[in-house]
């Protein structure tokens, strides 16, 4: 009995001693180690005021001066102004665009007669192989009125030329090449128009400068004509201002702008898609106040076939009209299209009164005779000619140097 009570009393003992080792062991575990403790900051404290030093000394009064002891500093002279380099001027030089001088427009359609000559063949020289025919039977005389008509003379002034040349020639009798050329030569003058006026109206009046619309349908080079225009008047000594009425086609603006500048003529200008009466009277009212003689409308090219478009042509001639009378009415014509631009010439008469007729690229292909037809369509006369893509290639219209063009010498 004492050997148990005696082993129940180590267990006890053994049992206490192991769950103090494990209590202590659990006790290390939560401490946190020495590394990590944490670290304790001091709270801030508020800045002191600025002083002059802890180990500065005393400050020791210093003698005054008065203010007129007090020296003045020595006059600078300011730097002599520096001129601005030259580069700077040739740069600007570079972007403003240099004036160009156009060629004086007299004799300018016999000086580009060589461009004209291409057109002789169907006409100039095909009359005159027939006419030299030792015998003019009725075979012969349809042949002549063929060459007429394939050159687009149209056919009642090939008929009216026929019976001119019929006459002539039985009265003539023998006929050598001189004479026939100087034939050939009176009746083509006469029928193209000798008489009629073709000056373009372009000089200023009591109401302000004379106002030209350039009108025509889509890619017969209105624009452009409009700019050479520009350059023929210039020639002349007019000063011209640009209104660039073609809203609708893109660039239309600018490149009438650049032809403008390239003479010193202003361009009045709107944003794309804008009205173009609105333009074109501001064209002329810029024309009223800078004192100009010619005011040229680049108007929008219609299709002749759109009815709306065309009543917008006579609304920018009314809207110009407030400002006084329109004094020139320009239709632009493609001289290839033949026929169909006699079409489009009878639609335009019939929306703003056309004055006068510009043909462009009678040279190459075109033929010559529809100088005459058109003419004949209308009743005005042709004033310009466009005979090439040089800037200065567009040319008032001479009869006897356009017959001279077409039968050669």
């Amino acid at each position: 009995m004492e050997y148990v009570i005696l082993a129940v009393i180590i267990a006890v003992i053994a049992i206490g001693a192991i769950a103090g080792l494990v209590v202590s062991g659990r006790r290390r575990q939560q401490l946190p180690p020495k590394s990590q403790a944490p670290v304790i900051t001091a709270p801030p404290t508020t800045p002191r005021e600025p002083q002059v030093g802890e180990e500065a000394a005393a400050p020791t009064e210093e003698p005054r001066r008065t203010v007129e002891e007090v020296p003045l500093p020595e006059t600078v002279e300011a730097p002599e102004a520096v001129e601005a380099p030259e580069a700077v001027e040739v740069a600007e030089a570079e972007v403003a665009p240099a004036i160009e001088v156009p060629e004086p427009t007299a004799g300018r359609l016999v000086r580009l007669r060589s461009r004209l000559s291409r057109s002789q063949n169907s006409l100039g020289k095909g009359l005159l192989s027939l006419l030299s025919r030792e015998h003019l039977d009725e075979d012969t005389w349809e042949e002549i009125e063929d060459t007429l008509l394939t050159a687009d003379v149209g056919v009642a002034p090939t008929q009216e030329l026929v019976e001119r040349l019929r006459t002539r020639v039985k009265v003539l009798g023998t006929r050598t090449p001189d004479e026939l050329r100087g034939l050939l030569r009176e009746e083509l003058v006469e029928l193209i128009g000798k008489d009629a006026d073709r000056t373009v109206r372009s000089t200023k009046h009591e109401e302000g400068p004379a106002v030209v619309l350039v009108v025509g349908v889509n890619g017969v080079g209105k624009t452009t004509t409009t700019g050479k225009l520009a350059r023929v008047l210039v020639a002349d000594g007019r000063k011209v201002v640009l209104g660039a009425a073609d809203t609708f086609r893109a660039a239309a603006a600018d490149q009438l702008q650049t032809w403008g500048e390239r003479v010193g003529a202003r361009t009045v200008r709107g944003p794309e898609g804008g009205d173009p009466a609105s333009i074109a009277f501001d064209a002329v009212k810029e024309g009223i106040a800078e004192g100009a003689d010619t005011v040229l409308v680049d108007t929008a090219g219609r299709l002749h076939t759109k009815t709306g478009l065309m009543d917008e042509l006579g609304k920018v001639k009314r809207v110009v009209e407030k400002h006084g009378p329109v004094d020139e009415v320009l239709l632009v014509l493609d001289a290839t299209t033949g026929q169909n631009g006699l079409i489009q010439a009878r639609v335009f008469a019939e929306v703003v009164d056309i004055t006068g007729i510009v043909l462009t690229k009678l040279d190459g292909t075109a033929k010559g005779g529809i100088v005459v037809a058109v003419q004949r369509e209308l009743g005005v006369p042709v004033k310009l000619v466009g005979l090439g893509e040089g800037a200065d290639d567009l040319a008032p219209f001479e009869p006897g140097a356009f017959v001279d063009a077409l039968i050669g010498d």
